[in-house]
């Protein structure tokens, strides 16, 4: 295993070398393609995955069948929602997948449970990210059910945008990731594309205007 992998998560670094060992020898480095299920409702918690290239999307479902986005894990970052269920020995609740190729470090439960007990620098590592994934859930139900739905639009455009100002999702997957339905995203697409800010293909919508987006987004306090 390449040992460099614990450097590019922010708190491992400082492990002492007994620690350091034991996480490297009791961990392993996967890869799976973009599209592949991680986990999903009703599945145990097995393993805590840390990213090292790739992303991750976790949304639930609802009994109706509705699909409502709740965050996305990067390179760096580790699923508060693996970690939520294997310190409460739970199962998962919603599903992740993968949007890109991904490669990670699975932790098993074993090792996890064992360095979370006795090291103070890998305990304060797990529930550092896993605060700071709550904080953003709470912003995102604050966004649900406070702010207005072109402004959360734009910041969504404005994030999901590739390095050509594209963003490769249908009308009904924008509305999964902000959970509303598929002809409340076309009407303020369409608003939009009326003041010049989008162009509308299918499956995709490109940004001619970003500037008007994030001025909108600013405008309001959103962050994109």
């Amino acid at each position: 295993m390449d040992e460099s992998w614990i450097n590019k998560f922010k708190g491992l670094s400082l492990l002492p070398t007994d620690i350091r060992k034991e996480l490297e020898a009791g961990s392993q480095i996967v890869s799976v393609l973009a599209g592949t299920e991680i986990f999903a409702p009703g599945q145990t918690a097995d393993n805590l995955w840390l990213l090292l290239d790739g992303t991750v999307k976790v949304q639930q479902k609802s009994e109706t069948g509705r699909e409502i986005f709740l965050y996305r894990v990067h390179a760096g970052e580790s699923c508060v929602l693996t970690t939520a269920c294997m310190l409460a020995f739970e199962d998962y609740a919603a599903e992740g997948k993968s949007e890109t190729d991904v490669t990670a470090v699975a932790i098993p439960r074993k090792t996890f449970d064992d360095l979370v007990a006795k090291s103070p620098v890998f305990r304060e590592f797990v529930f550092t990210a896993y605060s700071r994934r709550i904080t953003d859930l709470f912003t995102l139900i604050d966004d649900i059910v406070f702010q207005r739905m072109d402004v959360r639009l734009a910041s969504r455009l404005l994030e999901l945008a590739d390095v050509d100002n594209v963003i490769h999702a249908t009308h009904a997957v924008l509305g999964t990731e902000l959970g509303t339905a598929r002809e409340v995203i076309s009407r303020t697409l369409s608003e939009f594309q009326r003041r010049g800010w989008v162009e509308q293909s299918r499956g995709e919508v490109r940004l001619i205007g970003k500037d008007g987006l994030e001025r909108l987004v600013k405008s309001a306090g959103a962050h994109a």
